[in-house]
């Protein structure tokens, strides 16, 4: 794929499993010292993979990719992200880009169209609320579970916010100003994701709340896993309330 990119004539692409990312690493980090627009789609890309074991489930690959220089790494939560984050790696001519997909069904969360890319900023508020005393962030399938949180903590009266974070890359892009307008703000920080906590404590800080993944996962169905690892919106709202 790289060669094919330096020959011209075609923006190559190709896919497999996330967690086999660690086969193609050093290749994706040449892409990345060479400004070379190479696009990997990689699926099955967390615990939501279930039967076939941890050997098959990506937990450390997104901070692992996250952490290559001029690489960005995409994890959409619904099809209308998912068009944008293609869009924006077809645009970036000068980085190698990698899209992170789920296997399991996800609702339609971007109900409403825009003429604008939102992914671009690589965060944005997905859904608001008045004086927000929450800001939960969250990517790829775990956004459904930030929406449905929110539904519960605002109708027990604690207005929260939900920040889709669809390219953790393209947000650290931003420019202070806006970059500050979400992450520096008097809320509780909280993110979710079926991941490990790196590097999500750039955004909610030490002492905010992750709900994710600190181990290896489990061979079972999806929906078991989530809940053995407490990926949840009750774990989500439970952990809000500690802090409230």
């Amino acid at each position: 794929m790289n060669g094919m990119a330096l020959h011209g004539g075609v923006i190559p692409y190709a896919g497999t499993f996330l967690s086999f990312s660690d086969y193609s690493r050093p290749s994706i980090r040449l892409a990345a010292l060479m400004k070379q627009r190479v696009i990997h789609v990689m699926t099955h890309d967390s615990i939501g993979l279930g039967e076939d074991g941890p050997t098959h489930q990506a937990v450390e690959h997104v901070a692992a990719l996250r952490a290559i220089p001029n690489t960005y790494v995409y994890r959409p939560c619904d099809g209308v992200e998912t068009a944008e984050c293609w869009e924006l790696a077809l645009d970036k001519r000068t980085a190698p880009a990698l899209l992170a997909l789920t296997r399991q069904n996800l609702k339609p969360l971007r109900t409403t169209h825009t003429d604008e890319n939102l992914s671009a900023k690589g965060a944005y508020i997905l859904a608001d609320a008045p004086s927000p005393k929450v800001t939960i962030f969250a990517t790829g399938s775990e956004v459904e579970i930030a929406m449905a949180a929110k539904e519960k903590l605002d109708s027990e009266g604690t207005p929260t916010r939900v920040v889709s974070v669809p390219c953790m890359d393209l947000f650290m892009d931003q420019d202070k100003d806006y970059f500050m307008s979400l992450v520096c703000n008097d809320t509780i920080k909280v993110a979710v994701e079926a991941a490990i906590r790196m590097p999500w404590d750039r955004l909610i800080g030490p002492h905010g709340v992750f709900v994710g993944m600190t181990g290896f996962g489990e061979s079972a169905p999806a929906e078991v896993l989530y809940k053995h690892f407490g990926i949840t919106v009750e774990n989500v709202v439970a952990k809000v309330k500690e802090k409230l």
